[in-house]
């Protein structure tokens, strides 16, 4: 970003950022009941009291966080969608999710823990909210699979994300990256058998 850019934004559009940002660091490392908004704000480097100048509620830093994790998302598909076919692009996408295989083996998946913990919370709101996100990714997998010329690509696409939850959930739980590697080559293999 450009200074003359820079400068053009709003007040506070940085601090906003960064207090994002660091919610969705913060949540995916600590979950949100042991989250507080001051362990949000340090992260961010934001005086505690400016927080609430940005987000009233732990629930408002939730929904901050999500939009992250669909920011990311845009991010990674529209890099994938630079590869020349879709097959290709879903190897991409499992080879994204094993270069993340120590954030992984630490803490799980950053949507699917947090669609977790929000689904025992049972409100409805961010739950669904989170749920979104994994259907943005479903919806963009099964895309690649109907592009690749799959009648099944909305199931083809379901077992493709749950091969990934659940690597990404074993690799937390074991603390073991290498189970990313392991069934991440297995996702490959699969994809590669549906091509031939």
């Amino acid at each position: 970003m450009t200074n003359s850019v820079r400068a053009a934004q709003p007040r506070g559009t940085e601090k906003r950022r960064r207090l994002t940002a660091a919610a969705a660091q913060v949540l995916h490392e600590q979950g949100v009941e042991r989250t507080t908004l001051a362990d949000i704000a340090r992260v961010a480097g934001v005086p505690v009291g400016n927080l609430y100048y940005y987000f009233k509620t732990k629930d408002e830093l939730v929904q901050a966080a999500l939009s992250e994790h669909v920011a990311y998302l845009g991010e990674l598909t529209a890099r994938l969608g630079e590869l020349p076919g879709p097959l290709d692009r879903l190897r991409g996408l499992v080879a994204a999710w094993v270069e993340q295989r120590e954030l992984a083996a630490r803490y799980g998946c950053p949507t699917g823990s947090l669609a977790s913990e929000l689904g025992k919370r049972g409100d409805g709101t961010l739950d669904a909210e989170a749920g979104g996100v994994i259907r943005r990714l479903l919806g963009w997998t099964a895309e690649q699979f109907r592009e690749a010329g799959f009648d099944d690509a909305e199931d083809l696409a379901v077992t493709l994300v749950s091969g990934y939850q659940g690597m990404s959930l074993m690799a937390c739980a074991l603390r073991d990256p290498g189970i990313m590697i392991r069934e991440g080559d297995r996702l490959l293999r699969w994809l590669d058998g549906l091509d031939a």
